[in-house]
């Protein structure tokens, strides 16, 4: 018999993470982000059902961006959401976008710019967007509070 507590309805988030083409990310502590990832999950009041990451390069990302999107430009990150409630997803980030950006900002710890992506491609399926300045600054915002928190409780 079933008391119908939230608990009778958890989802075992399932995170997965592929590289596709070569692209590899050194030290890149797998359990460490799955692990971060749903903690924001929780912080956002979301529950994860299936969540993939996809490291490609920008060739790849180009081609599902022209595909898919009808957008002929390099970016960093495409998401594609299936589900919201619970998050079902794929996530495609071109590592050499990452890497460039990193250089760019000259951000000092490793893996910050990368854990950014991450985020920021999550916080969307949680729903912040980032279409108007003050959207995006709100997007901002979250990423460098999610960011920091890796950092102080995951790394």
């Amino acid at each position: 018999m079933s008391d119908n507590s939230p608990s009778d309805k958890s989802i075992s988030p399932f995170i997965d993470f592929e590289f596709i083409g070569g692209v590899s990310i050194s030290d890149f502590s797998i359990p460490h982000v799955t692990s971060w990832l749903k903690s924001i999950a929780v912080q956002e009041n979301k529950q994860i059902d299936t969540l993939y990451y996809h490291f490609c390069d920008d060739e790849f990302l180009l081609a599902l961006n022209k595909k898919y999107l009808d957008h002929d430009t390099l970016t960093d990150i495409i998401t594609f959401p299936y589900s919201y409630d619970p998050i079902q997803s794929d996530i495609y980030i071109s590592v050499e976008r990452v890497k460039e950006n990193a250089n760019l900002y000259g951000h000092s710890k490793p893996h910050h710019e990368l854990l950014r992506v991450i985020s920021h491609g999550l916080l969307h399926l949680c729903g912040y967007n980032d279409k108007s300045s003050a959207e995006e600054s709100e997007m901002r915002r979250m990423e460098t509070l999610y960011v920091d928190m890796y950092f102080r409780d995951f790394a």
